[in-house]
């Protein structure tokens, strides 16, 4: 099953590759951009409730079909490259096995256990 989910993320990683060639940055952009959202990581400095939260906020791919959706319905290029990192970077993390957080810590997703 595990192998069937990452397959799937790859899909939607290539879906991401795909919706940022359709904009009009250089390829660079997706490259230095492709880990900003790990910044909700520091969220964790503050508890494993708060920096699960914010994890969650920059990792759910519902949050950022939205975000490029209104930059998309209002014709602006930013907020769909940052809904299109958004998701790819999501994709790319559930690939790697991080999945979205549970208040337990860090380690503990929707994808399981990780490190087991």
């Amino acid at each position: 099953m595990k192998n069937i989910i990452k397959l799937e993320e790859l899909g939607m990683f290539l879906l991401g590759v795909y919706g940022f060639s359709l904009l009009n940055f250089s390829w660079w952009w997706f490259v230095l951009l492709l880990f900003t959202p790990d910044v909700g990581m520091f969220g964790y400095l503050f508890g494993n409730k708060f920096g699960a939260f914010c994890y969650n906020i920059f990792h759910h791919k519902g949050i950022a079909v939205l975000v490029f959706g209104i930059g998309w319905y209002i014709n602006n290029n930013i907020l769909e490259l940052i809904g299109i990192i958004l998701f790819s970077h999501s994709s790319l993390d559930r690939i790697l096995g991080y999945g979205l957080k549970y208040k337990k810590g860090f380690k503990f997703t929707h994808l399981g256990e990780i490190g087991s």
